[in-house]
């Protein structure tokens, strides 16, 4: 079906509106919303002729990006620095031993060769950011298990995607050096790890020492770096994904100007490319094509769910303190999405023969994990007694928008524990010339300050300042205590 530019423009639109729409039916159905997007994009092939792989990969990795600098950015250091060992192994071993083993019943059901088959495992194999991050961000499952999957869905895509080219040029080149493939596997871990740091350090130096002309170009300019960062790590050989999740990080644990309107706006900008590439992956598929695998396709999924990815989860998590039960959890939460039917179109780019059948038996186990998996995740925790206390976002937000330029910002301030402020009352505190406290958030309240009003351990701030003073506002409040005797 042929269209015009306004044609395509209201074809986006409406793409659009309907993926929007369908968050609102998957909440209240508990399934992932993808699972809706892929069915629209499979509905609207009916009538839409595509199949741009190489465009659909395109998308496929800038929404990747954004997905993980989105969900990079909201991930608490302080809860993912005691899982590292569990989340590194996950990602690393976890990933290997689970394409291995689906890659080898992909060998004996859909007839492949052995290279073939562990390519389709290698695509299969890893658990999806998109996926972990929109299922578990409105679950109650403990801290300590939520943790886990993020950080191991948002650092194992390296892993997938070393392995699903090393299959790709072992199919093509059969002579290729599995010594220099693992070698440059290493090379592009520790490239990812420092360039991740280091681009996030300096994203946040910048964003908080430039003065843009308005608020809207800080969220911008963030993005921006996300995007830098994964196309110079790339280019430098280093894993551009593993980078883009490792600056997100250092980026939202930093203080950081502008803090509310660059999460919001990653937030809006993440569901949009997200609703956009799944209705794109879902119009490279037609439904005929799935049905003709359809028992083959089950079967893969079942082995993948209950037999690859469990094998996978307790060998790479032995002498690890996890209990039985969350090892179970774990298992059942390797949730596919996005990144395999990204990795899928990598064969088809590269003319790999059988790469159609791999395609649509990839898409196959994905629609299955998210229908499956994704539906029954919330279950499953309660019944394993794995929900801890459903955590209260903090209702209340305040940033000055500066509609043009300003020397003044507002920032939040979190008293600790041990601030020598702490019992004090605003009076009491010598602060900045020009330094106004606007708003007091006590126990999910906001208290209207006053000179008497005194400053206790766990208020939340937010006072008005000069840029050039914000350091001094904050020592002001984290000074600690000295110390008695």
């Amino acid at each position: 079906m042929a269209f015009t530019i306004d044609g395509l423009i209201l074809l986006m639109a409406s793409m659009l509106i309907i993926g929007v729409l369908a968050t609102k039916f998957s909440s209240r159905l508990g399934l992932p919303s993808l699972v809706l997007f892929l069915i629209v994009g499979m509905i609207l092939s009916k009538f839409v002729f595509y199949e741009n792989a190489e465009f659909s990969q395109l998308i496929g990795i800038l929404a990747l990006i954004i997905i993980l600098f989105d969900g990079g950015s909201q991930t608490k250091w302080h809860s993912v620095r005691p899982i590292i060992r569990p989340a590194a192994s996950l990602a690393t071993l976890g990933v290997l031993i689970t394409s291995g083993v689906i890659g080898v019943a992909a060998v004996l059901i859909l007839n492949l060769s052995w290279l073939e088959g562990l390519l389709f495992g290698a695509i299969v194999g890893s658990t999806d950011a998109a996926a972990v991050f929109s299922v578990l961000g409105n679950k109650n499952i403990k801290q300590r298990l939520t943790s886990t999957l993020e950080a191991e869905s948002g650092t194992n895509d390296p892993m997938a995607v070393f392995l699903t080219v090393m299959f790709i040029e072992l199919i093509q080149v059969p002579e290729t050096s599995l010594v220099s493939l693992m070698g440059g596997f290493f090379l592009q871990m520790i490239l990812g790890l420092i360039l991740g740091v280091l681009f996030g350090k300096l994203t946040v130096t910048v964003i908080n020492k430039i003065n843009l002309d308005s608020s809207g170009l800080y969220p911008v300019l963030a993005l921006s770096f996300a995007v830098f960062t994964y196309s110079f790590t790339t280019e430098a050989n280093g894993s551009g994904l593993l980078a883009v999740y490792v600056m997100a990080v250092v980026v939202g644990n930093s203080d950081l100007t502008y803090r509310t309107s660059i999460l919001r706006f990653n937030e809006g900008f993440a569901w949009m490319m997200q609703i956009v590439m799944f209705i794109l992956l879902g119009l490279l598929v037609f439904p005929s094509h799935l049905i003709s695998i359809i028992w083959q396709g089950v079967v893969l999924s079942i082995i993948l769910m209950v037999v690859a990815r469990p094998i996978g989860v307790f060998l790479s998590m032995l002498g690890m303190k996890y209990t039985l039960k969350e090892k179970t959890f774990v298992s059942w939460a390797g949730l596919k999405g996005a990144v395999p039917i990204v990795l899928a179109t990598y064969p088809i780019v590269a003319g790999v023969p059988n790469a159609e059948l791999i395609f649509n038996a990839v898409f196959f186990v994905v629609l299955t994990s998210a229908l499956i998996q994704g539906g029954t995740l919330s279950w499953l925790g309660n019944k394993l007694g794995l929900t801890g206390e459903e955590v209260q976002a903090n209702p209340y937000s305040l940033e000055l928008v500066s509609l043009g330029k300003t020397d003044s910002e507002m920032i939040e301030l979190t008293i600790p524990k041990h601030s020598a402020v702490a019992g004090q009352s605003l009076i009491e505190i010598t602060l900045p010339e020009d330094t106004l406290i606007t708003a007091i958030i006590r126990d999910q309240e906001i208290v209207t300050p006053t000179g008497q009003t005194l400053v206790e351990v766990g208020d939340t701030l937010y006072v008005l300042t000069k840029k050039k003073t914000r350091d001094l506002v904050k020592m002001s409040f984290y000074q600690k205590k000295p110390a008695v005797g």
